[in-house]
């Protein structure tokens, strides 16, 4: 029986793991043979409950083996977003109207409900485009840029990598940048942080376009354990300079006794928000600090894959996110895949349900609720099979549930306590993929 040297162990691993992360195997190519397209597609559908927020999205992977193990891989990412989404404000017993974020038009929402934002609508496009190839003996290079545009926001950023092999290539150290640019143009233009929702047509309070820049930078460390088992420590650092707040999102004023929204006392014979909402304010900085591990164990054609991050920043947000795959062969040409996923994550120090009216405003207050205190788990399966060609089809369902709640010393007034302040959240997600080769 032939002996399987480490290195082609590793190498077997690493393929029968790659996708595992979603990502497309990368094939060697040798100098005789004819550069090779690779490609990596699928459709997804993301729903929430409640007629939330609905997502269909097409992503398709393009990869180009040239010769001398140089890659050239392009992306393409479409999004169609449509449904409702929190604006933020609190529920009380009685109907609540907004302004549009357009500020050209009202709506009501009804009593007891998380207020929504039912006009919530966006395509996005995605584009990027990466190099990759040796450098010396020992090295790698990587460099690639992206692109993303929606109706209200542009996306610019480039990225380069470095990654040395150690330890008769079964280390790999490997250092990663990235920066972008992100401009953001409102709908009605970007409303000035903390002042009130006014009236429609009175645009008074909003200012011009937004932006803010974004450095990235991850560390990382791979190392071969043996033939089965590969490892991976990364460490990344984040800061966010800029416009960081949601324009759309908004913070009630309540009765410190009751709790409930105060009323705003309207401009005769013209249409305005029934009761007094404040535009959001977050820093304008963000450090993310993150260590990431993963270990990957292949056990005769089963592979586990399973990673843990942890993620703080000065925003006092503290995250968990544990991560769990088994792949698990049921035949020569087909697989089963279930996953699990658990998240928690701790509130920021702005986080506001709501502010009390006629005390001093705070530097920074937001309502959103993906800023509050709540944990989430994802659990689904994959079915995957390969066709006579050796293409591959597979298919994902996922079951998304988030349950956040809100510290007592965060709710005002009598009436919150008895009231579901936080948006729960349950959603279905379902992905169809087809991967093939030119």
């Amino acid at each position: 029986m032939k002996t399987i040297k480490p290195k082609s162990a590793a190498a077997t691993l690493a393929s029968a793991t790659c996708a595992l992360l979603g990502t497309t195997t990368l094939t060697p190519v040798h100098a005789q043979e004819e550069p090779a397209w690779e490609f990596d597609t699928a459709l997804l559908y993301y729903g929430e409950s409640d007629n939330r927020v609905q997502d269909v999205s097409l992503n398709v992977l393009a990869l180009r083996n040239f010769v001398d193990d140089r890659i050239l891989t392009l992306t393409l990412g479409v999004d169609t977003l449509t449904g409702a989404t929190p604006v933020g404000a609190v529920p009380f017993d009685g109907p609540q109207t907004f302004t549009s974020p357009s500020g050209r038009a009202v709506a009501t929402r009804p009593a007891n409900e998380i207020p929504l934002n039912e006009s919530f609508l966006d395509t996005r496009v995605a584009l990027s485009a990466n190099w990759q190839q040796p450098w010396g003996r020992l090295n790698t290079v990587s460099g690639g840029l992206s692109m993303s545009t929606e109706y209200d926001y542009l996306h610019i950023g480039a990225n380069f990598k470095i990654a040395r092999d150690f330890n008769e290539r079964n280390t790999t150290v490997s250092l990663g940048l990235a920066v972008s640019r992100d401009d953001q143009s409102p709908v009605g233009g970007t409303p000035t942080p903390l002042s009130a929702m006014l009236d429609v047509g009175d645009l008074s309070n909003r200012l011009g376009d937004q932006s803010k820049d974004v450095l990235d930078l991850v560390l990382g460390v791979t190392q071969i354990i043996n033939r089965n088992l590969l490892v991976q420590l990364n460490y990344s650092y984040s800061n966010s300079d800029g416009y960081l707040n949601d324009p759309y999102k908004i913070v009630s004023l309540v009765d410190p006794v009751t709790g409930d929204p105060l009323d705003r006392v309207p401009t005769p014979g013209v249409d305005g928000p029934s009761h007094q909402y404040l535009y959001e304010k977050r820093p304008d900085q963000r450090t993310k600090h993150s260590l990431f591990g993963q270990a990957k164990y292949y056990m005769g054609g089963k592979v586990l894959d399973a990673s843990y991050r942890y993620m703080t920043d000065d925003w006092d947000i503290d995250s968990h996110t544990l991560d769990v795959r088994y792949r698990w062969p049921i035949s020569d040409n087909s697989y089963i895949e279930p996953h699990v996923r658990y998240y928690t994550q701790t509130h920021a120090d702005f986080y506001r349900t709501s502010l009390a009216g006629g005390s001093p405003l705070p530097v920074n207050a937001s309502a959103d609720y993906r800023l509050g205190e709540f944990d989430a788990i994802t659990l689904g399966v994959k079915y995957g099979w390969k066709t006579e060609t050796g293409n591959e089809w597979n298919a994902r369902l996922e079951m998304y549930s988030a349950d956040g709640s809100v510290p007592g010393d965060l709710l005002i007034g009598t009436n919150q306590q008895g009231r579901n302040i936080y948006p729960d959240l349950d959603a279905i997600i379902l992905q169809f993929g087809y991967r093939f080769g030119l």
